[in-house]
């Protein structure tokens, strides 16, 4: 068995050191043997993969991906943010009118504002929200859920687990902002860029480090971003393809693409990522930053790692434009941090590595500034996201993600192949550890690789609204222009089409229903009607379902949490 060291991405910031130790193909298949598989989380991974291999996931059959009229947009709000959520949609509001009118266009319901009874509750999977909401396992549907789903909140009202499982069907993204303006910004960002006639010349730029004896970024360097780059441009001969020599990867020449002046509208980045341990005054702020060519590597410099050697958020200027930029870091903790740890495990028990779930600050910041969405890694990024066992670089996932984001797809879409990645791996390592579980002998090496590479397809994210794609001129380049100015005035935004006249039946049963539910809500404290489960048909003349009052009550002295249901069916005599 090889004692070969294993080296992952990951700086800790206070001592120099690698974030996480080096270690054998046997440890690493020790720690893997040890992380059981969710079963509900599994058997979807399952079915999706079986899917990607016979026939078809993600949006349904039929739908154009580009088109959020077939494919539906939808926002989902925290129930636990409940008193923040009415500055925040307000805050919101220019980008929830602009996504309105496209995915309204045709079919109201298209569009879902997922706020209050219908926000995310807290600790609810997954299959636990969509099947409050009409839908199931399988492709996307939008008659029941939107395909693009922005999710709105931190990652402690909203985990990280439930974008992981909800990404795994639909085009997911998330926003979370310290204050309303920012909020406000992000929204007027959007808008403003879409809006506009393609502006943003068809650019590129491949940024890749490789830092003096480390040898993940140097395999970064070499097996990532070179052949990526020559790749892409190869089948993108319309685009022009910027590659940053290792030696020219420092943080200033990373400061020219992320404050304006050179920022293409694709950057595509490979470092280490920045990490800090609990309590260290720079975790939040950091955590996640980008360490470039300027430090030594690991045996030159064996000390607390200097802001001088990493780009953070503090670096992008208040001035700066970056209207339409969509980026993707390839480094540990570029897109979050859970509270906690998702690798290392003691005796059953995570480490608690942060004091709270976080997105990284970097992105957030980039998204005021007018890029509209950045692609990263929450937790720790492996080598395995493109080095394989014995067959060697393996880039089709990235490829083909940045084949999409290069012809026009939104980010959402694009993201499909790691989410097909991560149900293939999830897949194929519960086969390989229920064998070991019945006695079959572990291949540390195989185990190991199938391991890392399953947590790492996992954990990419996207940090923005997934609907977006990079306003970039086709055919004559001449006609780019340089970025409209943050500040510019929106356009109206079109009001979406008139609903069909309503049914005046259909409105006497809402009140109906609603003078029902309220009654038996009076009996309860803090209780909320639910009325979206009951459907009226207007053709058949009928109306079935079941309205929901949740709410609480005392109980032999006990607070009780109740759920009542009214069920509804009627029909036109």
């Amino acid at each position: 068995m090889s004692e070969e060291l294993l080296y992952f991405n990951g700086i800790n910031g206070a001592s120099g050191d690698y974030e996480t130790p080096p270690m054998t193909l046997a440890d690493l298949s020790k720690v893997a043997q040890g992380q059981p598989l969710d079963d509900k989380e599994l058997k979807e991974l399952q079915q999706k993969h079986k899917a990607k291999t016979e026939g078809h996931w993600a949006v349904k059959e039929g739908v154009d991906p580009k088109d959020l009229s077939q494919t539906g947009w939808g926002v989902i709000f925290a129930f636990a943010d409940k008193d923040k959520t009415p500055a925040i949609k307000e805050a919101l509001q220019p980008l929830l009118d602009h996504r309105r009118a496209q995915a309204a266009k045709n079919k109201e319901h298209y569009y879902k504002e997922y706020i209050g009874p219908a926000a995310y509750r807290p600790n609810e999977s997954k299959n636990d929200f969509l099947a409050r909401h009409g839908a199931g396992p399988g492709p996307a549907d939008p008659e029941k859920v939107p395909y693009y789903l922005l999710i709105v909140g931190d990652p402690e009202a909203i985990p990280y687990r439930f974008q992981y499982q909800l990404d795994v069907q639909y085009g997911v993204g998330r926003i979370h902002f310290d204050t309303v303006e920012e909020y406000a910004q992000y929204a007027h960002n959007i808008v403003l860029a879409e809006q506009q006639p393609s502006f943003l010349a068809r650019k590129a730029t491949f940024f890749g480090v490789s830092n003096p004896d480390d040898p993940a970024t140097n395999l970064s360097a070499e097996k990532l971003i070179q052949p990526l780059a020559a790749d892409m441009a190869k089948d993108q001969p319309g685009w022009t393809i910027e590659t940053i020599a290792p030696a020219d990867a420092k943080k200033a020449r990373l400061g020219e693409l992320l404050n304006g002046a050179n920022t293409p509208a694709l950057l595509f980045t490979a470092s280490h990522g920045m990490g800090f341990p609990n309590g260290d005054a720079r975790q939040l702020k950091h955590q996640g930053a980008l360490l470039c060519q300027d430090w030594p590597g690991p045996q030159a410099w064996r000390k607390p790692i200097p802001e001088d050697y990493y780009f953070s958020a503090d670096d992008v200027s208040s001035n700066a434009n970056l209207l339409g930029l969509l980026a993707f870091y390839f480094a540990c903790y570029g897109a979050g941090t859970p509270r906690l740890d998702e690798f290392a495990h003691s005796g059953g028990k995570r480490a608690e590595i942060a004091p709270k779930s976080f997105i990284a600050n970097l992105p957030c910041k980039l998204l005021t500034r007018g890029a509209l969405a950045v692609a990263g890694h929450v937790e720790r990024a492996w080598g395995t996201s493109f080095m394989w066992d014995r067959a060697g670089v393996q880039l089709e996932v990235f490829r083909s993600n940045l084949k999409r984001l290069m012809e026009g797809h939104p980010i959402g879409s694009a993201f499909e192949f790691f989410n097909g990645r991560y149900a293939e791996l999830s897949s194929d390592l519960s086969i390989m550890l229920e064998e070991i579980s019945f006695g079959a002998e572990p291949d540390n090496e195989k185990l190991a690789g199938m391991w890392t590479a399953n947590n790492d397809a996992r954990s990419y994210v996207v940090i923005g609204d997934p609907a977006v794609r990079m306003p970039v001129v086709v055919g004559d380049v001449k006609s780019a222009a340089a970025r409209p100015g943050l500040t510019t005035e929106l356009k109206p935004i079109p009001k979406t089409a008139a609903k069909a006249k309503a049914d005046p039946t259909e409105a006497e049963t809402d009140a109906l229903i609603t003078r029902m539910s309220n009654a038996l809500a009076g009996a309860l404290s803090g209780a909320s009607v639910d009325t979206s489960g009951v459907t009226y048909d207007a053709k058949k003349g009928e109306v079935r379902g079941a309205a929901k009052v949740r709410g609480k009550a005392s109980l032999g002295g006990e607070n009780w949490a109740v759920e009542v249901g009214v069920q509804v069916s009627g029909k036109k005599a």
